[in-house]
């Protein structure tokens, strides 16, 4: 409990799929501004999210930055937006076998215009310019509209580049050679330079203890998530292995609106 003492370790968990947050937003802030927070964990196993909220917690974890002591402790999974969050901090670990990079962004459409036809459906649209609503899922990506998402593409991408350039110490070009979406183990990172060292929450500490002047021994405390009130814990559910109980298939594709950063095992045959 917070309460039972006053300098201490925040840990930020960042499990599944990521999304904006404000709350959480506001949590970066308050930790930031907090004498008794003298460090920070951003304790990370997802496989990435939305591009939003990517950026979301990248400014918001560079702001907290510059205040604080941060380090990242991948677990399982750090990809695409989550390595996005991963590189706003002070130093990166990882665990020999985890999953880091993914480098990229995505945008996905389902051409279901051949299924309407079989089951006799057609449909009709009225807009105001030739591309609104659009991608249409009635039917192939035209060539116009195609250049039109290439380009939104294109430009979080050229950011995402920008920005692992900038934090891990890459040329533009090193940086592209890793920027084709793979992904590596953690010892493979720490070669390509993509994370700092091998380890795990222990290995962090040591390290703020050494590096930064952390006293020694300090208790470390979750300030997220928030404790769940409400249905909050809905979320929660669907973010975590519970998918399966709903019926979801949780090896398949993760759905998000709007444009993502995200590494995710496709459909098996």
């Amino acid at each position: 409990d917070r309460a039972t003492f006053t300098d201490y370790v925040a840990r930020i968990n960042i499990d599944g799929t990521i999304a904006t947050d404000p709350a959480r937003l506001k949590v970066l802030a308050d930790l930031a501004e907090d004498d008794h927070v003298k460090a920070v964990i951003i304790a990370i196993n997802s496989p990435g999210g939305t591009t939003a909220g990517g950026e979301e917690l990248y400014e918001g974890l560079t702001a907290l930055r510059a205040k604080k002591p941060v380090v990242a402790v991948i677990k399982e999974l750090g990809a695409s937006a989550a390595y996005m969050t991963a590189i706003a901090t002070d130093r990166i670990f990882a665990r020999r076998l985890s999953i880091v990079g993914s480098i990229g962004v995505l945008y996905q459409n389902v051409d279901a215009g051949k299924l309407l036809d079989t089951i006799g459906v057609n449909m009709e649209k009225v807009a105001t310019g030739p591309l609104k609503a659009e991608p249409d899922f009635t039917g192939p990506i035209k060539p116009e509209v195609r250049a039109s998402l290439e380009s939104l593409v294109g430009d979080s991408f050229d950011w995402f580049v920008d920005i692992v350039s900038e934090r891990r110490g890459l040329t533009r070009p090193q940086t592209l050679a890793l920027a084709d979406g793979r992904i590596v183990t953690g010892r493979q990172g720490v070669d390509a330079k993509l994370i700092d060292a091998i380890g795990g929450e222990a290995e962090a500490i040591a390290w703020l203890e050494s590096e930064k002047g952390l006293a020694a021994k300090l208790p470390v405390s979750t300030r997220y998530p928030l404790p769940d009130q409400g249905f909050g814990w809905v979320g929660k559910f669907l973010g975590s292995q519970a998918r399966t109980a709903l019926g979801l298939n949780p090896t398949g594709p993760i759905v998000l609106d709007g444009l993502v950063s995200l590494w995710q095992v496709g459909p098996t045959s």
